[in-house]
């Protein structure tokens, strides 16, 4: 008997949930205790303006998946080294501190998503690491490039937009399977047949989620509106480097979200959200040097993000 097969033949949900019985459930969901707190003695060292990498390497030594994953990205296909790096000296030092920064906003996260969501059948969970990564990296790409800024909040957020599939997947399984039954039965547009199944969106789930838990407005608007970025008041620019960041890393193909929908050649560049990002005619006149900018970091992308997951 096949996957789909036994899938098909488990208990599926009979009808879609009211919204007090989705909040009743998504309540008994675990927090992601990372999304909170990140290993505070690596931020301050990865802040200072001096740091030697002796101290951050020290730190970084205590997180055995952190370790892991610096080493296996810096000796990824991406750098191309003439030889093995096997101390996190030497990585830290090819990497740099930005790429620290990431690595080290990131690591807890995806552990945390990953104990959270379990092994749900039919779901590509590796390949929705490197979704979430992705777009995580180009959404702080877009930022710096649009408006400067250095603040790692829109990382997180891009990191952090498709929590809701997780949330269904730990808290509403059933809802969960018969979802990914669907899509891969052929299932065009797999929001459409979340609402159906379960009466609500992967959206809609991971900011009411994100609410319960009392995180920060930017990812909870990230997460839910990161489909529809006119719809957010609150941190619209950051929504809508979102959008364009995940349009730009399904036309890569790089990982998968869940969805077969794959973005064209020009998609990317003709999403409403880059009249949000940037409005005006002035602005408008640096939309080409943005997307010139997102396609040299389109480029690098495949390799960062196989290192990572």
């Amino acid at each position: 008997m096949t996957q789909l097969t036994t899938l098909s033949a488990a208990v599926q949900p009979t009808r879609p949930l009211t919204r007090t019985e989705m909040e009743s459930k998504i309540k008994n969901c675990a927090r992601l205790p990372s999304l909170r707190s990140i290993d505070s003695a690596l931020r301050e060292l990865l802040n200072a303006d001096h740091s030697f990498i002796s101290q951050i390497s020290e730190v970084i030594g205590r997180d055995p998946s952190l370790t892991a994953r610096l080493l296996r990205l810096v000796n990824s296909v991406y750098f191309s080294l003439n030889s093995s790096v096997n101390t996190i000296d030497e990585a830290v030092f090819y990497l740099g501190v930005r790429k620290i920064r990431q690595l080290a906003l990131a690591t807890p996260i995806i552990d945390d998503f990953s104990k959270l969501a379990g092994k749900s059948p039919l779901f590509p969970w590796r390949k929705f690491w490197q979704h979430c990564i992705g777009t995580a990296i180009l959404t702080r790409e877009l930022s710096a490039a649009t408006d400067g800024g250095t603040d790692e909040a829109d990382y997180v957020c891009g990191l952090v937009h498709d929590v809701g599939k997780i949330v269904m997947a730990s808290a509403l399984p059933e809802y969960f399977a018969e979802v990914n039954r669907l899509v891969q039965c052929g299932g065009s547009d797999r929001r459409q047949i979340e609402f159906e199944v379960l009466g609500f969106d992967h959206c809609e789930v991971g900011a009411i989620y994100l609410q319960e838990h009392k995180l920060p407005p930017a990812m909870v608007e990230a997460a839910r509106f990161h489909h529809t970025p006119g719809n957010a008041t609150q941190h619209s620019k950051i929504v809508a480097a979102v959008n364009i960041a995940n349009t730009l890393v399904r036309h890569s193909n790089t990982g998968s979200s869940g969805h077969p929908w794959v973005a064209g050649e020009t998609e990317w560049t003709e999403v409403a959200a880059w009249d949000i990002l940037l409005p005006d005619d002035l602005n408008r006149a640096r939309r080409n040097p943005a997307i010139k900018t997102m396609q040299r970091a389109l480029d690098r992308l495949p390799g960062i993000v196989d290192g990572l997951v």
